[in-house]
């Protein structure tokens, strides 16, 4: 399978400042990038193996011959878009820096072509050595980016340069390195979700169990990267989003009106809702007594997607599918019927996906293209589909 534009090695060397890493790599998450830990064995001292796997969603190991089977050194390797080493010693520099391959990691950098963003962290005195600034000017030569440490109070009562920078600071460099900006300045967006309730009376309707968390995350990655955003949320708490523009709505036949209106002038159409596939063939303003409440009769909803589709000019169009068998066939059949570019396809047998923060399952593109994600967070998904959009419009 193709990598994934995000796809970050967080490398992790032995210094205290490792449990810093933790919170980097939540926000790191939070930014869209996909991150595989790889720490070095004698960093495991501070921040253990489990702790990785469990922040990461992903398995964790230090040594080339650790799952040999899968020739992780070359496998990690040609998968990452990037490395960020953080904290780095002055012992992992070092190593670096005179080619060594004793752990996993250093292997990896041998074996990558990808570019490599270095965090020290260290004693003062270390620092300020004049090895490790021979081997910081080597780095530098080959065109790694090293950050300067900050100035502060290390452990005990040392204080100078040395000190692990702020989490926000090194996620500004990283972004900037990556080139994680505003890459849809200019760009119009349109997105549907929640999902959408068709009344059976006053007070039944019949709905789904969509919680519309993933279009939240689509809305609030686009308008970071730059993008001119609007929300078609079908019953949907957005607050989260301040001023985004939002377009409330409770049924289909109320979405298909807000995307109508808006569709001709957008880039990107995400239609992230779940919207229902039929709705009583008539609903009353008064509530059915119970005794008289024995049967629906339905009619079907209209087709939003193949609708906008019909009107399609140059829009990128993306879609969802929540299936509990068959998902790629499936998924193939949908992308094709309804004119999409991209479609996430994903199991949702015994309830699993909905009201979770993470999700699991299979990109599927026009071009052949399937990227699988295991227990990524909405946000990083998020990130990569918007990554895909903007790859097809060139």
């Amino acid at each position: 399978m193709p990598s994934i534009a995000r796809e970050v090695v967080l490398g992790v060397g032995a210094g205290i400042a490792a449990y810093k890493s933790c919170e980097l790599l939540r926000r790191l998450q939070d930014r869209g990038y996909v991150i595989t830990v790889v720490p070095t064995p004698a960093s495991l001292n501070f921040v253990g193996a489990a702790t990785w796997q469990a922040l990461s969603g992903r398995s964790v190991a230090t040594q080339v011959w650790e799952n040999s089977h899968e020739v992780s050194h070359i496998s990690l390797a040609n998968r990452a878009s990037y490395f960020l080493i953080a904290p780095a010693t002055a012992d992992l520099i070092a190593r670096i820096a005179v080619g060594r391959a004793d752990d996993l990691l250093t292997n990896l950098i041998l074996a990558s072509n990808a570019p490599i963003m270095i965090v020290p962290a260290m004693h003062p005195q270390m620092w300020n050595d004049v090895a490790t600034k021979a081997n910081v000017a080597t780095l530098r030569s080959r065109g790694f980016l090293v950050m300067e440490p900050d100035i502060g109070r290390l452990t005990g009562s040392d204080s100078g340069q040395g000190r692990f920078p702020a989490v926000a600071s090194i996620i500004e460099r990283f972004d900037e390195f990556t080139g994680n900006v505003r890459d849809l300045e200019g760009k119009k967006i349109l997105i549907s979700g929640g999902g959408t309730r068709e009344a059976i009376d006053a007070v039944r309707f019949i709905g789904n169990r969509s919680s519309g968390k993933q279009s939240i995350a689509l809305a609030a990655a686009a308008a970071l990267r730059g993008a001119e955003v609007k929300l078609v949320a079908a019953n949907l708490d957005t607050s989260s989003l301040g001023t985004l523009a939002v377009h409330h709505v409770e049924s289909t036949a109320q979405m298909r009106l807000a995307l109508a209106e808006e569709f001709a002038s957008c880039d990107i159409l995400i239609m992230c809702a779940a919207v229902a596939d039929a709705k009583p063939l008539r609903s009353t303003l008064g509530k059915i007594k119970k005794a008289l409440y024995t049967s629906i009769e339905l009619e079907p909803n209209p087709d939003l997607l193949a609708e906008l589709s019909g009107e399609k000019a140059n829009q990128i169009m993306i879609g969802f599918a929540a299936e509990t068998s068959d998902l790629i066939p499936s998924a193939r059949v949908k992308l094709e019927s309804k004119g999409l570019d991209i479609i996430y396809v994903n199991d949702v047998s015994d309830g699993a996906i909905f009201g979770k923060e993470t999700t699991s399952g299979i990109i599927l593109t026009r071009t052949g293209e399937e990227i699988a994600l295991k227990e990524v967070s909405k946000d990083a998904l998020a990130h990569l589909l918007l990554d895909h959009a903007l790859r097809q419009l060139g």
